[in-house]
């Protein structure tokens, strides 16, 4: 190691206490986090590219410094589909210092890694108070049955108002209009669902009835008079 001429003169004064780094909480213990492998936990973070097309919800459950799974989100931008898919393969196996410094395809990912270490190594995880941490495969319980994330798409314009698109409960097929032409209800598909009955071998016909549901007062005896669908009228 190459000291300055300065340093090299300068007389030594002896270094008091060191407590080390004061611990975070990880997986319902304390940890002061030294390593890389002192660090474990399950979150989630947010990123978006430099035009903000598209925005990335990253999920990584981390044992002992090593990415066990990851769950890759993505919104608004057709090529992160395609990125989000090789960045599943990059994730696991690496250390999180390694997959900050990894490129993972997409300025919205790479973002999302760095938002998510941050929370990571300074022990803001969702499962920093849970004893043993969260099991490999909890990843997916965010999405539900179906395998499909949560998403909401919604349009509106100040000429002809709001269209239910998507929303949490899954694809809208109509809404549902009071007298005064307020949204009271929609019908939707889920279509995870939709699509389990349909690889089961039950005719499309019947698996949408199985899997069509309504929210709010969408029956005429609940104040519903008109029905649109969202897509054409």
């Amino acid at each position: 190691m190459t000291y300055s001429h300065e340093v090299e003169h300068m007389c030594v004064v002896k270094k008091g206490p060191n407590h080390g780094p004061a611990p975070i909480p990880e997986e319902g213990k304390w940890v002061k986090a030294k390593e890389i492998v002192d660090i474990s936990g399950l979150t989630h973070g947010v990123g978006w590219c430099a035009p903000q097309q598209g925005a990335c919800k990253l999920t990584l459950n981390v044992k002992n410094g090593v990415i066990q799974e990851c769950l890759v989100e993505t919104l608004g931008c057709s090529g992160m589909t395609h990125s989000a898919a090789m960045a599943s393969e990059i994730l696991p196996g690496k250390t999180i210092l390694e997959a900050l410094n990894t490129d993972l395809v997409c300025d919205a990912i790479n973002t999302a890694m760095r938002e998510l270490f941050l929370q990571i190594v300074y022990g803001r995880t969702q499962s920093a108070f849970s004893e043993g941490g969260l099991m490999i495969g909890a990843g997916l319980e965010d999405l539900g049955k179906g395998l499909r994330s949560q998403t909401g798409t919604l349009y509106g314009t100040l000429a002809k108002g709001t269209r239910y698109l998507e929303l949490t409960e899954g694809y809208i097929t109509r809404m549902a209009l009071d007298k005064d032409n307020e949204v009271i209800g929609y019908e939707y598909v889920h279509m995870g669902k939709f699509m389990e009955q349909v690889k089961k071998g039950v005719d499309a016909n019947e698996a949408l009835k199985a899997v069509t549901g309504t929210y709010g007062r969408f029956k005429p005896e609940q104040g519903a008079v008109k029905y649109i669908d969202p897509r054409k009228e």
